[in-house]
């Protein structure tokens, strides 16, 4: 016996939970289709008690169960379930059967009007009730008494300031996902606009470092061959070179590629790479054959990091483009500090090499290297994200050069 009676006060609980689950538009007409039946159903037990009074009775628990039973249609069409249910109301009233149960069908119907139908549709129905209710309390079978008709219109003004508030909740509902969804598709665009950044960035970086170093180690290679087998001490040193070279390349590699690393890993970077480590890359270009030289005019000051990284960045793929690209034996690194700006020249002394694009800058002896024409494009790229100008161009020398003035800050 405990467990039936268990299991049968578990049912509403189970009950809902099913009805939770389903789609919102299922929950509603769920809950229409309960709210119709019950209604009808009270209105029916309500005449009961009367039914020795009521002539005909069939024609009485017709007329109020249509004043319930029509609310299961109320989401789906509001006009047509008040049409119905005010008629069967005035109808029950203008027969004059008596004992009339709570006009909470008509409140109901009028209620959703208000609260899903236009302004036009609310007026015209709010005339419609205020008639229908009139001539419910002329009929032979309505109460003429005074308060009744205050009654009356209580629950109506009360069920159409519900309908009103309802639809203001909803509207405010509406509005406010509308301006979330908004907010999450700008929130997406910014997203997507920083991460095509980021990837620009990272290639950007990825060039000037793969560039770099493989161009040094591409002409200390072919230097090697060159000298083998008549001066191996030579060709040694330049296979030394490209060891070094490639494990400088490994470590800025290292370093760049630690930002793609997931958030819950431990990040081992080093910092970002400035113009206070360009001996090390002027070492480079000199251990592969060319001569470069390096003039700082003013006094130094302190650069923002991404436009000391920017400074450092156009010297190195300016020299780089010199190794690759031209037949130069000397270039010229100028730094001049001036206040609130940097402007950094790289100028070489040689014509592009035979095949070679006019863009680049001049190169060491030997045959041209194959580039993927980014290295420009690069340049431009850093100095406009850092507010500066860039000029590139050949020399009245017949060399190439690069100057960017940048702002300090």
């Amino acid at each position: 016996m405990t467990r039936l009676a268990a299991r049968v006060a578990g049912l509403p609980r189970g009950l809902a939970a099913r009805v939770a689950a389903l789609p919102q538009r299922r929950q509603e007409r769920v809950q229409d289709a309960v709210l119709g039946i019950a209604l009808a159903a009270v209105n029916v037990v309500s005449l009961l008690p009367y039914r020795a009074q009521l002539h005909p009775l069939w024609l009485a628990l017709v007329l109020v169960a249509a004043q319930g039973i029509p609310l299961i249609w109320r989401r789906a069409g509001p006009i047509g379930t008040m049409i119905v249910i005010g008629a069967a109301r005035i109808a029950y009233d203008r027969i004059g059967l008596g004992f009339a149960p709570l006009p909470l069908g008509p409140a109901i119907a009028f209620y959703t009007v208000i609260e899903r139908r236009g302004p036009v549709w609310r007026w015209i129905t709010v005339a419609a009730v205020a008639a229908g209710v009139t001539i419910s309390l002329t009929s032979p079978g309505g109460r003429n008494e005074p308060y009744e008709a205050i009654f009356q219109t209580m629950i109506f003004v009360t069920a159409g300031a519900a309908g009103g508030l309802s639809r203001a909740k909803r509207a405010n509902l509406e509005a406010a996902e509308s301006r979330a969804d908004r907010a999450e598709a700008e929130l997406d665009r910014q997203v997507t606009r920083q991460a095509a950044a980021e990837r620009a960035r990272i290639a950007r970086e990825l060039h000037d470092v793969v560039a770099h170093h493989v161009s040094l180690m591409a002409v200390q290679a072919e230097a090697a061959t060159s000298l083998l087998p008549d001066r191996p001490a030579q060709a040694q040193k330049s296979v030394e070179i490209i060891g070094d070279t490639a494990r400088l390349a490994l470590t800025e590699l290292r370093r760049l590629l630690g930002v793609l690393r997931g958030p819950a890993e431990r990040l081992e970077t080093a910092p970002s790479a400035s113009l206070g480590e360009i001996d090390g890359v002027l070492d480079q270009v000199r251990g592969a054959g060319l001569l470069v030289d390096l003039e700082v005019v003013g006094t130094p000051c302190p650069l923002a990091p991404g436009v000391d990284l920017t400074a450092y960045r156009i010297v190195q793929e300016a020299l780089t483009n010199t190794v690759r690209h031209a037949r130069a034996t000397r270039a010229a690194v100028t730094l001049s500090y001036e206040p609130g700006y940097i402007t950094v020249n790289v100028t070489d002394s040689g014509p592009p090499r035979d095949g070679a694009s006019a863009s680049g800058n001049g190169a060491a002896a030997g045959p041209p290297l194959a580039g993927s024409g980014l290295g420009l494009a690069g340049i431009a790229e850093r100095v406009a994200s850092c507010g500066g100008n860039l000029t590139v161009g050949p020399t009245p020398a017949g060399g190439f050069a690069v100057t960017a003035r940048l702002p300090a800050l």
